[in-house]
């Protein structure tokens, strides 16, 4: 026989033997073709409904609540997926209505049918090992879910923590490489005043650490979890014992600082943390979008743009104009930022549209945030190895474009004053003569021994009060 019958409240179906998931997850792929994502293209997620169901047999098993027979079965299945096997079972789309209740079931039918063929007994066999009476023992999908959720959030914010950190590093060893290559600083695109072409890297450096800590205050926030409040946090059918103890033995199996929440009814509800989270994210994916613009508009050109550095050729850049080459990685940072700042409103508008005891938007907000999270990741990995460690800088040209800018008459100021400084500056814009010949040479207001003291490389990336 290669199928076998299952049922529910709403009729029966017809369940392949090949199987692991049952009807309630074949209910929910008929009824659910959204993203087209299922919960184990991320992995962190049916990791996370492991150790959920893990923690809570051994909970029931230590509570009397069913025999540690089952309790092991269970515990054999979760570690069994915990290991990555059985991922091809878990196929609801990541986007579904039920706040969560589609998955939640899809992780219970698994993991009862393996550990049912564990205890000798066929698939569907559900008197031995129940997915709503065993694996869900204690639990609701309101808790379950997030709790989950937010574990697989932890695991995968180490991994794009790691890869920003990676991408600041890359900025700070191009900082140290660039350090004595002068270039002219812009404000609104136009000349300002020198600096070091080192110390503009630095600066994406530091501006993309500063992320990192934001990523730890967001990350304290998505350890509480609401585990044992059930429906909606009153632990309704769950032992007084159980909500500590679950949540010890979450601690250890998946190796994160859980901790529970003090108000389960509040903790059931509330999605600001999530909201924190994807705010930081924004962030970050705003500051990452503008440094991909400087470094588009640095590396333009090459020969009629602004030409300070060039990055990796990495592909052709037209198929119509030989020769042209794009700044394809940091378009691609561009891209991905949008993608995360409008994703950033889909997470609001979905928090703020939970109503009285629970929050059934938690599925988009799910979707969004392991999108944005694994986007940047990548993003910051791809401009890492594929553009920032391959910048070279054209120090002669950028040195070149300093000297004969009319912008450094602004170093005059403190010694023949701003309406002189201006003077001069106009009359250079008008007869395009450099700031030293009129300075120096015609109008002898500044001597060649001051000049040669301004105009010091050091000087000029670091200047101190000169009269």
């Amino acid at each position: 026989m290669n199928s076998r019958t299952e049922h529910d409240f709403i009729g029966e179906m017809e369940i392949p033997n090949d199987k692991y998931y049952g009807i309630q997850t074949m209910r929910a792929m008929d009824n659910f073709y959204i993203t087209g994502t299922p919960i184990n293209t991320e992995p962190f997620m049916v990791k996370g409904l492991a150790y959920v169901k893990k923690a809570a047999a051994m909970a029931n098993a230590d509570l009397g609540i069913f025999d540690r027979k089952i309790a092991d079965a269970i515990c054999f299945a979760c570690d069994e997926i915990l290991d990555g096997k059985y991922h091809d079972q878990f196929l609801t789309d990541l986007i579904q209505g039920g706040a969560g209740t589609s998955v939640n079931m899809n992780a219970n039918e698994v993991i009862a049918n393996v550990a049912l063929e564990k205890m000798g007994y066929k698939k569907g066999e559900y008197d031995y090992c129940h997915p709503n009476n065993h694996v869900n023992c204690s639990q609701s999908t309101n808790d379950a879910y997030p709790t989950a959720f937010r574990i697989a959030l932890l695991k995968r914010l180490s991994i794009y923590k790691s890869s920003l950190a990676g991408l600041s590093s890359a900025f700070r060893r191009k900082g140290v490489e660039f350090k004595d290559v002068l270039k002219m600083g812009r404000t609104q695109l136009q000349d300002a005043v020198p600096m070091s072409l080192g110390s503009e890297f630095t600066g994406w450096a530091n501006t993309v650490a500063e992320e990192l800590g934001r990523i730890d205050s967001a990350k304290n926030l998505i350890r509480e979890i609401n585990m044992g409040a059930t429906a909606i946090g009153t632990k309704v059918n769950a032992p007084e014992e159980y909500p500590d103890l679950v949540t010890k033995y979450l601690v250890k199996f998946s190796g994160s600082p859980l901790f529970l929440a003090e108000d389960l009814i509040e903790a059931t509800s509330d999605t600001g943390a999530y909201v924190q989270l994807s705010g930081v994210l924004k962030r970050t994916a705003v500051k990452l979008s503008k440094i991909a613009n400087d470094l588009r508009l640095l590396s333009s050109g090459p020969r009629t743009g602004f030409n300070e550095i060039n990055l990796p050729r990495m592909q052709p850049g037209s198929s119509i104009m030989p020769g042209k080459v794009n700044p394809v990685i940091p378009e691609v940072m561009n891209q991905v930022a949008f993608y995360v700042i409008g994703a950033d409103t889909t997470i609001t508008m979905a928090a703020e549209a939970g109503q009285l005891q629970l929050n059934v938007m938690e599925p988009v907000i799910s979707y969004s945030l392991f999108n944005s999270i694994i986007f940047l990741s990548r993003a910051c990995d791809t401009l890492r190895k594929k553009a920032v460690d391959g910048i070279t800088a054209n120090p002669e040209y950028t040195k070149n474009q300093v000297m004969n800018s009319v912008a450094i008459v602004t170093l005059l100021n403190p010694i023949i004053g701003y309406e002189e400084s201006s003077s001069i500056a106009k009359e250079a814009l008008d007869t395009k003569k450099s700031i030293h010949d009129i300075a120096v040479k015609e109008r002898k207001v500044v001597t060649q021994e001051k000049w040669d003291e301004l105009f010091r490389f050091e000087n000029l990336i670091n200047p101190t009060f000169i009269r």
